[in-house]
């Protein structure tokens, strides 16, 4: 499984979630072992979209990413049902260190 997070800083577990899905400046993608929920991988991308935002692009670009879940501290409704439409579950309202909103998520809490 991979879960994307919006990100504002270029600092993989430790960087802190961004506001806007789609108007970040990095994701960060964390690949999980889907039975042990240990961590595989953890990777920074810069957000090809961030200065010149244009709505649909960026869940297809995460889409080609691999993503399962997308977590971000909000996102308009266009963006929620296309990514709906991917079969990309959508966590918004999340907020502080990509890390410690991973450990909430995959703690169910």
């Amino acid at each position: 499984m991979k879960i994307v997070f919006s990100s504002e800083e270029n600092n993989g577990l430790k960087s802190m979630i961004s506001h806007h899905f789609g108007r970040c400046p990095y994701y960060v993608i964390v690949e999980i072992d889907d039975k042990t929920k240990e961590i595989k991988s953890v990777k920074t991308l810069k957000n090809p979209y961030f200065e010149e935002h244009k709505p649909g692009v960026v869940p297809k670009f995460i889409k080609e990413k691999g993503a399962s879940v997308i977590i971000a501290g909000g996102m308009g409704p266009r963006a929620m049902e296309i990514f709906k439409a991917f079969g990309i579950k959508v966590v918004t309202g999340r907020t502080g260190v990509v890390e410690e909103v991973l450990n909430d998520y995959l703690n169910n809490t």
